[in-house]
């Protein structure tokens, strides 16, 4: 009989999103598993806790900011402002957040095992390659092969979209008629997304790129 059970690692995002309603389209029984790791934007963790409340599935949330304090340095967890431009941007450096795919993998992994699931989905994309190590194809592929032989029960670390950029990521969720209302994107976790840090930026390039309009509303509308 095979394994349709599957941990999808769900921040609340656009990527993770659509990772998300990929894997329930695909018929699979979902684990959602979302991160609280003292992140700035937490307002995620609502969006995400919200969706999977609509779709009836059993969320996680694990509650990790207790390490907070071993993750300093980042603009997501310090008391340093986020940077604003593209994710191309040199300064966009000050957003990564020391080993945070590799401990949430590791934790999504265990949790696979023990919900006797065969695969993690990752919404990593080749648009975070440039900034973020921890997204890149050599990373996961090493991750993967530690996931393999780390159990006694195999697990694979599946990343659908992980040579597609956002614009590609957000064409194929449009095709399976997502709402993207029901994400959270920006770094900077107030009432509206800012539309200037990078995370920001990219979203609305990629609903530019697929001539379509960001259901979400943003603090300075006008000069979007």
């Amino acid at each position: 009989m095979q394994n349709n059970k599957v941990v999808v690692i769900y921040s609340g995002g656009m990527d993770s999103f659509t990772v998300l309603n990929k894997a329930l389209q695909d018929g699979l029984e979902v684990f959602p598993l979302t991160f609280n790791y003292g992140q700035r934007h937490v307002k995620e963790i609502v969006f995400a806790d919200a969706v999977c409340n609509r779709l009836n599935l059993a969320h996680e949330i694990v509650d990790i900011s207790a390490i907070n304090h071993l993750l300093q340095g980042s603009a997501l967890t310090s008391d340093i402002d986020v940077p604003e431009g593209h994710y191309v941007q040199d300064s966009m450096k000050a957003t990564v957040v020391p080993n945070r795919n590799m401990i949430m993998l590791s934790l999504a992994i265990g949790y696979a095992v023990s919900k006797g699931a065969n695969k993690v989905y990752f919404g990593a994309h080749s648009g975070d390659h440039a900034i973020y190590p921890d997204c890149r194809p050599e990373f996961v592929e090493k991750m993967n092969a530690v996931a393999k032989i780390a159990n006694y029960q195999p697990v694979e670390i599946t990343t659908p979209y992980l040579n597609l950029d956002k614009g590609q990521i957000l064409a194929d969720g449009l095709k399976m008629g997502l709402d993207y209302s029901q994400t959270w994107t920006c770094y900077n976790g107030r009432d509206k997304a800012c539309g200037k840090c990078g995370a920001c930026v990219e979203r609305l390039e990629a609903f530019a790129n697929n001539g379509a309009i960001d259901p979400i509303v943003y603090e300075d509308a006008q000069s979007l």
